[in-house]
């Protein structure tokens, strides 16, 4: 019986998301050598895939590629925190505000099983990432434009690099987590003026904490 292949694009995805993942967490270093062939492994994807999802981390600034040298995880720069949020805040803001008034019925009902799973998230900060994460994606999602999309992806990863490296110097996170509820029932109910000011003083508040942290 012949196996079936996934498309390469998909299985691009499926690395890209793995890899950029690994990164953000910190589970590969900044600075750390990316191993393309063990990455191959790893992944169960051909060097296509691992290649194309690298060039994407690259354009990210997730990974730094140098010719003759090798791929390596970028190095954080903690400095960039300041600017990063004063795009963040202005496209954050916006998104939800989008969010608010063009999420459908699926998206209503994905909004209230987002905030159930907030209700019931244990205190653990690692895992709070994780769901801050999903919320976040979820919005650009609902926001229904691509390109703002694809650039709130990209900052959302470098502040989450920054909160990584900061996580256990930070104050408990459940005052975050109750905004990221306040800011899903915005957008359930499509009040888009108070999604718009939750999600900039989120921002806002959450770099401020990070800032301290530093």
């Amino acid at each position: 019986m012949r196996t079936l292949q996934l498309p390469t694009e998909l299985l691009s995805d499926r690395a890209y998301a793995a890899l950029r993942d690994r990164l953000v967490s910190l589970e590969i270093p900044p600075g750390a050598p990316i191993d393309e062939e063990a990455l191959t492994g790893q992944l169960g994807v051909g060097r296509t895939p691992v290649r194309e999802a690298i060039r994407r981390l690259a354009l990210e600034r997730l990974v730094v590629v140098y010719p003759r040298r090798g791929t390596f995880a970028a190095t954080i720069n903690i400095t960039s925190l300041t600017d990063i949020t004063d795009v963040r805040v202005q496209l954050e803001a916006r998104a939800a505000e989008r969010a608010a008034t063009l999420a459908d019925a699926d998206d209503r009902r994905e909004a209230g099983d987002l905030i159930a799973k907030l209700d019931a998230a244990e205190s653990g900060q690692r895992r709070l990432i994780e769901l801050d994460a999903e919320v976040h994606r979820f919005i650009y999602r609902c926001s229904r434009n691509p390109y703002l999309e694809q650039d709130l992806d990209r900052y959302l990863n470098m502040s989450l690099r920054i909160w990584h490296l900061t996580w256990d110097r930070l104050p408990p996170l459940e005052q975050r987590m109750r905004e990221h509820g306040e800011l899903l029932d915005a957008i359930r109910r499509g009040d888009p003026e108070r999604a718009r000011e939750i999600a900039a003083a989120h921002v806002l508040a959450f770099a401020e904490e990070m800032r301290a942290a530093l």
